[in-house]
């Protein structure tokens, strides 16, 4: 199995800079870039800012916190990835800006360097397909927000070697993380499974069969789920729900996948959920 020691994040937003917190947290050497300089200070404030209460919470000290930054390096030039022994990508869910990182990477890293996946949904083996290390790329599915979640699902392609699955589970572990393997198929095993329910709550809502609050509090208290899949959807991103959802719909045909015209109404009014101030509830 590959050793690996130094790693790198495309991607500092919600899910990237989680990640790359995440990794850095454990003790490897990070790189995280962005498009431009303003979403790199802001994903890296929001990562200092939650080192920061760690130590206010006295769940960390403020030598580890120093090391933790010590470990950290933003950068917008992604030739720095080259001594990188794997990089995740956290980008936008398109399948195009996906194959164009994927082919700028492969040329970038080491012919013994993983290429990974953060994605939730997309076809693998495709971004695989462009590279010319197929044997070493696969999915590594983290769960928002990633320092806290303890799931990743390792997402393993046709062309994905058995020794690169047994490195990305060393890998995950040596996180604190608890890794599941699953085949590359639209929805891997969490969403395969979520979508339906997330989207049958949008069409009972839109058909009238019960209110926002109470489908909420049903699941909540029937189910013993820790929050309902409005507060859910919004706190996922409505954006990402339904990305996910064309994305396993276009795989399978099946109509439970189809996105409600409400959830494509709210994408495109900008009603995102959380993290732009308004979904099924108001943040603002």
């Amino acid at each position: 199995m590959a050793t690996i020691r130094k790693v790198g994040v495309v991607g500092c937003g919600l899910m990237g800079g989680g990640i790359a917190q995440t990794f850095a947290q454990n003790g490897y050497e990070t790189i995280v870039s962005e498009v431009n300089q303003e979403l790199l200070d802001k994903g890296l404030k929001r990562i200092y800012g939650e080192w920061d209460k760690l130590v206010q919470k006295g769940k960390a000290t403020q030598g580890q916190v120093d090391e933790y930054r010590s470990l950290l390096h933003g950068t917008l030039n992604r030739e720095e990835y080259a001594g990188c022994d794997l990089v995740i990508e956290a980008v936008v869910e398109k399948m195009e800006e996906k194959i164009k990182l994927f082919t700028a990477l492969d040329h970038i890293l080491g012919p013994e360097a993983l290429l990974l996946s953060n994605t939730s949904s997309l076809n693998i083996t495709q971004m695989g397909a462009v590279t010319k290390r197929p044997d070493r790329v696969a999915g590594m599915h983290f769960f928002n927000p990633a320092p806290v979640m303890k799931l990743v699902e390792v997402v393993q392609t046709i062309s994905t070697s058995q020794e690169t699955v047994e490195t990305i589970k060393g890998f995950a572990r040596s996180l604190g993380k608890s890794p599941v393997v699953a085949k590359d198929q639209a929805g891997f095993i969490v969403n395969f499974l979520l979508i339906p329910y997330l989207l049958a709550a949008i069409r009972m809502l839109e058909n009238g069969q019960a209110s926002r609050d109470d489908i909420d509090t049903a699941m909540k208290l029937g189910c013993g789920y820790p929050m309902g899949p409005f507060t859910l959807l919004d706190y996922v991103g409505l954006d990402t729900t339904m990305w996910a959802a064309d994305a396993i719909y276009e795989e399978f045909k099946d109509p439970l996948y189809a996105p409600p015209p409400l959830l494509r109404r709210m994408v495109q009014a900008g009603m995102l959920g959380k993290k732009s101030g308004k979904g099924f509830y108001n943040y603002q």
